[in-house]
């Protein structure tokens, strides 16, 4: 992440970078961040989807266009937020995909949104986050000391290796970095209806933090289909693996059974 100011558009409230497409898309894709990350994370995405595809990356606060914001650090609030700022981006069908702790928030919000009467997404990608109704097999470190985090932010991957050599800098990113992890560790499911869109899943070979077999109980939150990818790399498989992650997204959302929802 960078403290550097940045002019780039924002809408909805300032929760998605960029304009809108200039003609009416087929679908929107909301593409929402891991704990840490921000819509910088999918800055080179819409390139690489039709004109049809309008890519969405959602900016949390607390983090690039937001640093004036606090960062959530509970799951409902911040979906719900999320929520009302959408209201006027679903004029047209949309799609959901989250990385890790995107992933659940990406959940979390397609049920929000139902539960606001709004059409369900015409498909949910969930990339690198275990199942919501797993329970938690990883120790909490969201109000642990700095070094604790710091050393799980390098275990992870999460944060460029050329921040730690700015301890300003670091400290600024901590009140943000422990929230994020607060969202995940705080998180309690729910159980609610099945969602009826399709879930499609990506987990990678590499992945310590969340291993393929926690991706697969997934299936238990859709009766619309679900399918699982399994791609090289380890937890950041999203960015190692970009171009086969994205391939799969857009021939999903490209199939004639999906454009029919």
């Amino acid at each position: 992440m960078n403290r550097t100011a940045t002019t780039r558009a924002t809408r909805a409230h300032g929760w998605i970078v960029g304009a809108r497409r200039p003609a009416a898309p087929s679908v929107r894709l909301f593409c929402l961040p891991y704990a840490g990350g921000g819509a910088s994370a999918y800055a080179a995405w819409p390139a690489l989807f039709p004109d049809d595809i309008d890519v969405c990356p959602v900016e949390l606060p607390g983090r690039l266009t937001r640093w004036s914001e606090n960062a959530f650090a509970q799951a409902e609030p911040l979906v719900q937020a999320l929520a009302t700022a959408l209201e006027g981006e679903l004029d047209v069908p949309y799609a959901l995909f989250g990385h890790s702790m995107g992933a659940l928030l990406a959940f979390e919000l397609a049920r929000a949104l139902r539960g606001r009467g709004a059409a369900e997404p015409r498909v949910l990608f969930v990339s690198g986050g275990p199942a919501p109704q797993l329970p938690r097999r990883l120790p909490l470190i969201h109000d642990q000391p700095d070094d604790v985090v710091v050393a799980r932010l390098r275990d992870l991957g999460a944060v460029p290796e050329d921040v730690y050599a700015e301890p300003e800098l670091l400290e600024l990113l901590m009140p943000t970095i422990r929230a994020d992890f607060s969202v995940v560790e705080t998180y309690t499911h729910r159980p609610e209806p099945p969602l009826g869109c399709p879930v499609v899943a990506f987990a990678g070979t590499q992945d310590r933090e969340v291993p393929p077999d926690q991706v697969a109980p997934w299936h238990e939150q859709t009766t619309g289909g679900f399918t699982r990818h399994v791609l090289p790399g380890d937890h950041f498989f999203v960015h190692s693996a970009r171009t086969a992650l994205v391939d799969t997204v857009r021939a999903e959302l490209d199939r004639p059974e999906r454009k029919e929802q």
